[in-house]
């Protein structure tokens, strides 16, 4: 039984096309591993705090000199990284919003991009410590962005997913989405054919 980790970042809850990506890949991969346990965390309601001082404090302080607030700080986050750690595939569902990701997808990531966690450092630089997991990235964009200089969204997080050890990255994208009519319905069919297939 492999473990399925979701991460919802769209802020809308309604209408959303990378939320709509979401259910159709959760419902492929049910149908085709039904004793895999999903499990999903939406950033639009349960929201992860931006790196603040109480977290930086709480990573950089001996645990018997904390503050409250730190060790607060510093539970979410482990929590978080837990998460991460315990799945075997990380599903990353991401709107492009000004050609990049939303900031909550990466305030998340400035918590699960652990130093001594998720990945170390080294003599010959730093080292990833997730190998073996795979990850796909669902993402809805209003133009067609990839392979252009405008796409900060892909090659971010195949650097963010490579750094801590995740090489395994399958882009799904649905892209024209606001061209509407014909751009519209393809771009949908086209995600939909890529999720059958990968899922």
């Amino acid at each position: 039984m492999a473990r399925v980790l979701v991460i919802e970042s769209s802020a809308r809850k309604q209408g959303s096309i990378s939320r709509q990506l979401t259910e159709q890949f959760i419902a492929h991969w049910q149908a085709k591993y039904p004793a895999d346990q999903i499990s999903v965390r939406d950033l639009a309601i349960d929201q992860v705090p931006h790196l603040d001082m109480n977290l930086l404090g709480g990573w950089m302080t001996p645990a018997e000199q904390q503050s409250e607030a730190e060790q607060a700080a510093l539970a979410l986050s482990n929590t978080l990284t837990d998460e991460v750690l315990a799945a075997d595939v990380l599903v990353l569902a991401a709107p492009m919003y000004n050609f990049a990701i939303p900031s909550t997808l990466k305030a998340w990531l400035d918590h699960v991009l652990r130093a001594g966690v998720t990945f170390k450092y080294t003599e010959t630089g730093p080292v990833g410590l997730l190998s073996g997991k795979r990850s796909f990235v669902l993402t809805a964009r209003g133009g067609i962005y990839a392979g252009s200089s405008m796409d900060h969204q892909e090659p971010y997080l195949r650097q963010a997913m490579g750094f801590i050890g995740i090489h395994d990255v399958s882009f799904i994208n649905a892209e024209g989405l606001n061209l509407g009519g014909e751009f519209l319905n393809k771009a949908l069919a086209q995600a939909k054919e890529q999720l059958a297939q990968v899922a």
